[in-house]
């Protein structure tokens, strides 16, 4: 008992910041694949400011990620000009994704995930 009582509290601080550290990366990926998607539709001909967040948020929701800010550049992506970069921003704060009533060592943390792709239309 004595030998548990002084390997317990290190023990579940281990296995907390593991379940946090893993909800991180997992939330991570999932941002730079939303935001990959936003930018694949962005570079489309037509494409609005609103589609794209659309494709964002379907993308998130189907993760069970609510709540992320969506930023696109140029807005509306349809006024960059042939090859011109457009970039598709995701952002989420970590307090809103952790698995864990209040994080203990990423509480307070952003997540971000951008992607730049190249315009898409005729020239």
């Amino acid at each position: 008992m004595v030998e548990f009582a002084l390997v317990a509290p290190v023990l579940f601080l281990m296995v907390f910041g593991m379940i946090e550290f893993g909800r991180m990366v997992m939330v991570q990926q999932v941002l730079t694949n939303a935001s990959r998607e936003g930018a694949r539709m962005a570079v489309l001909d037509g494409t609005t400011t609103s589609d794209v967040t659309t494709a964002v948020q379907t993308y998130l929701t189907s993760s069970s990620i609510q709540g992320a800010t969506v930023t696109v550049t140029p807005d509306p992506p349809s006024s960059a000009g042939y090859g011109a970069p457009v970039t598709v921003s995701v952002a989420i704060g970590f307090d809103q994704v952790s698995w864990l009533p209040s994080p203990m060592f990423l509480g307070g943390r952003q997540l971000t995930a951008t992607t730049v792709m190249r315009r898409e239309t005729v020239q």
